[in-house]
């Protein structure tokens, strides 16, 4: 860490600190102004967005556009349109005297960091940050070195939109998120693997600040006898094999019964085909996501040789290209638990196959293993659905479809131990940078 970025991280850290007793007191419509320029800064450079994270990690434009582009400006126009009503104080009674008075009131917690992952680089980021400034924050903001060409757009973005007092934003490697987390941060938003949540709550723990941790896991689906298989198939292959399965929430792992799961491969080998291959099976460069850089793809081949030394067997798939960095998506079957890939989130585009026979083998094996980010449970039998929801933990979870939980901005979003801490999206997003409190009133 050279001199100079360390004392320009400290000198914007307390010009933020002196600032934050003005953005405290900013009204609903000072906050929604400030919103309404972000949001207009990033529809200004939209198409240098989606260049940048092509540049990155090759990610075909239809999927940057959606996830990246509309994911962020539905973000911040949630935040605009609720904002009035998430400032408003909420009465809530008093629990010692009839005539007396409670309600809850939202402080901005004060100056907060928010640390992006590299997966969905810019939304992941900027999804956070509209949060922040909706509950009236000061904000410093990091994205991954590993997105170097989205970081420098973001950078631009967010000097164009803000003063520097209100938000601003570093790029660099791991020693600078390390110095930016020897700040007193009031509040710290990370989102990214479970081992470096480890180091930002450790970071953390030295001034008390509080957390926000979106983290992973091994996302497990089932798919309960009857349901239809074709629906199922069209749904688990967006889900995890759109970004080349680098999506927190992509199924990991799925449970099927075994005089389905030849059908179910069936099914799921055409939509594939369809969707992301060229004729020869390999990956279609213009459909297909990279895996961010040659560390993951070595961590990933070695997942799968393993796997396939200790007898597991491809469906289909299996194609490794180190030079251009893709693996075609692929299905193992006689995959077993104490196989590495069993042992860690895969995040790629690798879908290991389990099969069983009674249901309470499946809730038991899902509960041996850390709590997940999202479970994910096919079935058209409401017991069943009943059954897996009340016996295992999730962060979140969706019955008949994949991912797309993460885009309803009525549910909080967040994990578990492990798998995070905290949620956001909507108002438990404002309430995440908020700190919620509580003031009685004595009758007279």
């Amino acid at each position: 860490m050279d001199i100079e970025t360390k004392n320009e991280i400290n000198r914007v850290f307390q010009l933020q600190k002196k600032h934050q007793k003005v953005m405290r007191s900013t009204t609903a419509e000072q906050r929604k102004a400030k919103l309404n320029r972000f949001l207009e800064v990033v529809v200004a450079h939209e198409e240098e967005i989606i260049e940048a994270v092509r540049q990155d990690v090759r990610k075909p434009h239809h999927e940057v556009k959606r996830a990246e582009i509309l994911g962020t400006i539905k973000s911040i126009q949630d935040n605009i349109n609720n904002l009035d009503e998430w400032m408003a104080p909420k009465e809530v009674g008093s629990s010692l005297n009839p005539d007396a008075k409670g309600y809850l009131m939202y402080e901005s917690k004060g100056t907060c960091l928010v640390l992006g992952p590299w997966n969905y680089p810019f939304m992941l980021t900027m999804a956070p940050l509209a949060a922040a400034i909706a509950a009236g924050n000061c904000a410093i903001i990091k994205l991954s070195d590993f997105t170097m060409k989205t970081s420098n757009i973001a950078t631009k973005i967010i000097r164009e939109a803000f003063d520097e007092s209100e938000v601003a934003i570093f790029e660099g490697d791991v020693d600078v998120a390390t110095e930016l987390l020897e700040q007193p941060f009031d509040h710290i938003f990370f989102t990214g693997s479970t081992n470096v949540g480890k180091i930002v709550m450790t970071a953390a723990a030295k001034h008390l600040s509080s957390v926000t941790l979106e983290l992973g896991g091994k996302s497990p689906t089932i798919i309960d006898e009857g349901y239809d298989l074709l629906d199922a198939a069209k749904k688990i292959a967006v889900g995890k094999f759109v970004n080349a399965g680098q999506t927190c929430v992509a199924p990991d792992y799925l449970f099927i019964k075994e005089d389905r799961q030849a059908e179910f491969t069936n099914h799921l080998q055409a939509i594939v085909q369809a969707g992301f291959l060229m004729e020869d099976g390999t990956a279609d460069r213009n459909k297909f996501t990279q895996i961010v850089n040659e560390r993951n793809f070595n961590r990933v081949k070695a997942l799968f040789d393993d796997a396939i030394e200790q007898g597991a067997e491809v469906v289909f798939g299996g194609q490794f290209d180190l030079s251009d960095r893709t693996i075609s998506p692929t299905v193992l079957k006689n995959v077993t638990h104490d196989m590495k890939i069993m042992q860690e989130e895969i995040f790629a585009p690798i879908l290991p196959l389990l099969t069983y026979e009674e249901l309470d083998e499946v809730i038991d094996s899902i509960n041996e293993s850390d709590k997940p980010l999202a479970l994910y449970v096919f079935s058209s039998n409401q017991e069943v659905i009943d059954e897996v929801l009340t016996h295992t933990t999730s962060g979140n979870a969706s019955v008949n479809d994949v991912v797309v939980h993460f885009t309803d901005y009525n549910l909080p979003f967040g994990g578990v131990n492990t798998s995070g801490i905290g949620s956001y999206h909507g108002i438990y997003g404002f309430k995440a940078f908020s700190h919620e409190k509580g003031v009685f009133v004595q009758a007279k």
